[in-house]
């Protein structure tokens, strides 16, 4: 009996789920005080909000960008290689 194939297998999700993880803790390092108008707040131009989180968020797209792209070597595609 043939198996169904899906287009994502499990390693793929893992690093979708990882991905996301990553994404979630760099807009969690975004997060802080606010200003309002009768207050200014000094820690919304700090280097974690500023440069840290949208790196570490960057990090985290690209992570999911790989894992839907990633493609599992299996015997058939080591077959085609030769």
């Amino acid at each position: 009996m043939d198996k169904k194939k899906f287009a994502f297998t499990k390693t793929n999700y893992i690093l979708t789920a990882i991905g996301m993880a990553i994404i979630i803790i760099g807009l969690l390092l975004m997060t802080g005080p606010n200003c309002t108008t009768e207050y200014f707040e000094p820690d919304i131009f700090s280097v974690r909000r500023i440069k840290v989180a949208p790196i570490v968020t960057l990090i985290g797209f690209i992570t999911v960008i790989v894992a839907i792209a990633y493609k599992p070597r299996t015997e058939d595609n080591k077959e085609d290689d030769k």
